[in-house]
């Protein structure tokens, strides 16, 4: 009952791109695990690598609606990432080598989100001066 609890506050509390970051953090550790598993774990690399791509697919979705905010060199940016990582997928399930390629994407991802985050809360606060 208490995790459920949790969960709905954390959900109202957690800002989109925060949300955002958390899944991105949650897919590279699955990718880097993985990948540093060794060829014992194949199922389990190629396991993360169709998560990380299904999580590429769903934003390239969430992009191609005319309802999205973003602007649209970064909606296109971002399909093309997509097809991208879809791409280099299939190749990175041939040889673990090339996870590093997804890693390294999401972890650029990863850093614009924490950017814009630490940009919104700076531009949220006022000093108390100004506030009053």
């Amino acid at each position: 009952m208490s995790l459920n609890a949790y969960q709905k506050v954390s959900e109202r509390a957690e800002s989109p791109s925060s949300t955002e970051y958390r899944l991105f953090a949650q897919v590279t550790r699955s990718l880097m695990d993985a990948k540093n598993a060794g060829d014992e774990a194949f199922s389990a690399l190629a396991e993360a690598i169709d998560w990380n791509r299904r999580v590429w697919a769903a934003m390239a979705l969430d992009c191609a609606q005319e309802d999205n905010g973003l602007p649209d060199a970064l909606r296109a940016g971002i399909i093309s990432l997509s097809l991208f990582i879809g791409r280099h997928s299939s190749v990175a399930v041939r040889n673990s080598e090339e996870v590093d390629v997804l890693v390294d994407l999401n972890k650029t991802i990863m850093q614009g989100l924490a950017d814009q985050q630490r940009f919104a809360a700076q531009n949220t606060e006022q000093p108390i001066s100004q506030a009053v």
